[in-house]
């Protein structure tokens, strides 16, 4: 008679690597926005690095765990800071002229309105998860909203105004958000303060 054996694999959180990523970038990013630093040469590699290695890291984690919303969350946003990135990189000519010269940042805008289109719906999500989480993606949709006026040179100064304060936000949020992963996991206690789940919805059992 053959016997079977189930082996279960255990797997970290891995919201704390990808919710530190965000906050590094965003913090970053905003500083550009909020003219306290200037350029885009300098954030390419935390976008690179943090914002789109440590949350696609962070993405294929949670696949394991069956979490299709922090899967989904990490590996779009994981991705999209690879898709601003490389924008980034051929507005500074870093794959030519003639590319430089061809690019239309209005397209930027366009990728902007669909990632805005994505956000809300995952704020809804969000409420099924804790309440920093939900304040983050209520803050993302602000960015969002923010990014795809600038980008048509809608009320300009006030609208890229909103972007680098709402990344702000999200990047405070975001490091809470990674402290209290990592503290309350490795202590097996509530160390900081998440808030529940909220809202109409409910998860099925």
């Amino acid at each position: 008679m053959e016997t079977t054996k189930t082996v279960k694999v255990l797997t970290a959180d891995p919201s704390a690597l990808g919710l530190f990523g965000l906050a590094m970038v965003t913090l970053v990013a905003s500083s550009q926005k909020l003219g306290l630093t200037e350029g885009l040469s300098m954030i390419l590699p935390w976008a690179f690095f943090l914002g789109g290695i440590a949350q696609l890291i962070a993405s294929a984690q949670d696949f394991k765990h069956n979490n299709i919303f922090g899967a989904t969350a990490f590996g779009a946003f994981g991705l999209f800071w690879f898709g601003v990135g490389m924008s980034w990189l051929i507005q500074l000519g870093a794959f030519g002229e003639n590319l430089q010269t061809a690019a239309d940042s209005r397209q930027l805008g366009v990728a902007f309105i669909g990632y805005l289109i994505f956000s809300l719906f995952m704020t809804v999500g969000a409420m099924g998860t804790h309440k920093v989480l939900f304040f983050i993606f209520v803050a993302i949709d602000f960015l969002f909203i923010g990014l795809s006026l600038s980008s048509f040179d809608i009320a300009y100064e006030l609208t890229h105004t909103l972007a680098g304060v709402a990344e702000l936000i999200i990047s405070l949020l975001s490091f809470y958000g990674s402290a209290a992963a990592v503290l309350n996991g490795h202590y097996g206690q509530t160390v900081l303060p998440i808030g529940k789940a909220f809202g109409p919805f409910t998860q099925a059992d």
